[in-house]
């Protein structure tokens, strides 16, 4: 992966859906990027999300390319904790490492319950799971002509 992980997780001028702040961009072009450049951009950008996820202990990771499906998201993250405790720790820890590289999200749902946490990042959005309850609402299923992409083996030592 080309580049460190703040600039991967600090966005693309004008290419999300929604950003909560327009003049927190890091990493950008003035516009001279190409289409196939943008695209790869927000894949990168979602696996270093789903890296910073698994950092903090996350299980069963995919992430889900949902951009020929949705119009409100680019990339699903989905994960699991093994107990409401874990879930709510792992969103408080990744939303903690994003904002530290100027990443914010849109939204946080559910983080006081710690049985689905949805954070929203305009363009990716996290799903984190207790895990009976990803089970029972099986999103994998609800998304499964959407395409995986594979977030590697963890974070880059380098970053």
């Amino acid at each position: 992966m080309a580049g460190s992980f703040t600039e991967a997780v600090g966005g693309i001028k004008g290419e999300t859906h929604r950003m909560a702040d327009p003049t927190n961009v890091a990493g950008t072009h003035g516009g001279k990027e190409g289409k196939a450049e943008k695209l790869a951009k927000r894949e990168e950008r979602a696996i270093a999300f789903a890296r910073e996820a698994l950092r903090f202990k996350a299980l069963d990771l995919l992430i889900l390319d949902v951009s020929g499906f949705s119009s409100f998201a680019d990339y699903f993250i989905i994960c699991s904790g093994k107990s409401s405790r874990q879930v709510q720790s792992i969103a408080e820890n990744v939303e903690t490492a994003l904002k530290e590289t100027g990443a914010r999200p849109l939204g946080v749902e559910g983080k006081r319950e710690g049985h689905w946490v949805l954070m929203d990042y305009g363009d990716i959005i996290i799903h984190i799971f207790y895990e009976p309850v990803r089970s029972f609402y099986d999103l994998e299923s609800l998304w499964s002509e959407a395409s995986r992409l594979d977030p590697g083996e963890g974070p880059d030592e380098g970053l």
